[in-house]
């Protein structure tokens, strides 16, 4: 208690609060179509393949447009890129509501909605902003918990949709979204950590090797993520035959698990390092996919298995984000995009996978397997790289090196909260 009790007073935690709710709901809808997908799906009598391509949409065109709006955060300020982004979402979603009636105006509905998967990078590095390196794991973890929007967009949207029919949720998505603006505006702050910098210099990630292994690893623990989570209702749907309904409540049960342990994932990686606490959830997402892909026979044992497989996951993204800071202090912005951009690009190959797998194969066992090898491959470079790291610009394990010019994030947050 007297550790959390520190890392409030460490940084400023309105801004952390409404980061999250940013997020939050945000991600609510990015996921929204693969929320309703068995409703759509049934409308328009869609095939196997053209399910898992329905809902990857969203989440590639949400990935295409993470690093520009990184990029534009470090020029306006990330609390006014994050109000942008959500006027953007509100309208998106009128669009929604008044317009889509067919198969093409989904597809073109989920590059819309991706503009509310743009937010990773700016809810992150507003909310650690003002925490010092040694808690930047935890409030990277409290902030990017924002990904249970995955249980609010499950949990609410089939019930909704089987009630006022499913055009009609993007309507009243439209509306929730007014709860994170006004937080937003009224308590957020923008951080101390900015800096002005070139476009050439914001970029220079992109040219570094320790950008894209970071980049690789965050396509299984996100990408895994958010793939599973946007196909889930329709796995349980199709593979085990329950209601629409009952489809949406046990990926809540999965996607709630990774979303409260995103935050533990953080704190752990605070103490054990990030690198270590990354090999773990390596290994147990491996064994957890392929066993899910031999358990299509029993609901209840998949869900358990999908329950820990998530908890891998959101442990595993909580370890890569208390890293980044690490790697760029002066923009974790622009950095977190970048690796969230690519991650999420590998989200739209499981969906896809998974789609094509039931109608080549007639089963889904082979979308399982695919990423589980592909996360062995993350393994295996994982702990190549990692002698590097250590020896440049992290302790053993991956845990922060000791600040030898401290900034006092606590004094500059106080001033804020004035």
């Amino acid at each position: 208690m007297a550790d959390f009790k520190t890392f409030v007073r460490s940084g400023h935690w309105p801004t952390l609060l409404a980061s999250f709710l940013y997020f939050d709901f945000c991600f609510a809808i990015w996921v929204l179509n693969g929320a309703m997908a068995p409703f759509i799906s049934e409308s328009f009598q869609l095939t196997a393949a053209q399910k898992g391509f329905m809902v990857s949409v969203p989440i590639l065109a949400g990935a295409l447009m993470r690093f520009p709006l990184g990029v534009l955060s470090q020029y306006i300020g990330r609390k006014n890129a994050a109000m942008v982004e959500m006027g953007l979402i509100v309208a998106a979603l009128g669009y929604g509501y008044g317009y889509v009636d067919s198969y093409d105006g989904v597809l073109a509905m989920g590059v819309l909605l991706g503009i509310a998967g743009a937010s990773f990078g700016v809810a992150l590095s507003l909310g650690s902003g003002w925490f010092p390196p040694q808690h930047k794991g935890l409030a990277m973890g409290i902030a990017g918990a924002g990904n249970s929007g995955t249980v609010l967009a499950v949990l609410f949207a089939p019930p909704l949709a089987a009630k006022f029919g499913w055009s009609t949720v993007y309507g009243l998505a439209a509306c929730t979204m007014l709860l994170p603006m006004l937080v937003m505006w009224f308590a957020a702050k923008e951080p101390p950590d900015r800096e002005h910098q070139t476009l050439r210099e914001h970029v220079a990630c992109l040219f570094e090797k320790d950008g894209w292994a970071f980049s690789l690893i965050y396509i299984i623990t996100f990408g895994g993520f958010i793939g599973l989570a946007s196909f889930l209702p329709t796995y349980f749907y199709d593979q085990f035959h329950v209601t629409k309904i009952e489809a949406g409540q046990l990926t809540m049960l999965a996607t709630l698990m990774g979303s409260a342990v995103r935050v533990l994932g953080g704190y752990i990686s605070d103490r054990i390092g990030g690198i270590n606490t990354l090999s773990g959830v390596l290994m147990i997402v491996i064994v957890t996919l392929v066993m899910c892909g031999f358990a299509g026979g029993s609901v209840a044992v998949t869900t358990l298995l999908f329950m820990l497989c998530f908890a891998a996951l959101g442990a595993g993204n909580g370890a890569l984000f208390q890293l980044v800071p690490l790697r760029w202090p002066l923009t974790t912005a622009v950095a977190g995009s970048m690796i969230g951009e690519v991650g999420a690009l590998g989200g739209g190959f499981l969906p896809n996978a998974m789609g094509q797998s039931k109608q080549l194969a007639g089963t889904y066992l082979w979308g399982f397997v695919a990423f589980a090898v592909l996360a062995l491959v993350m393994l295996v470079m994982l702990r190549r790289v990692q002698i590097r790291w250590t020896r440049t610009w992290a302790e053993k394990g991956g845990r922060a090196r000791p600040m030898t010019a401290p900034t006092d994030y606590g004094a500059a947050s106080r001033t804020a909260q004035r």
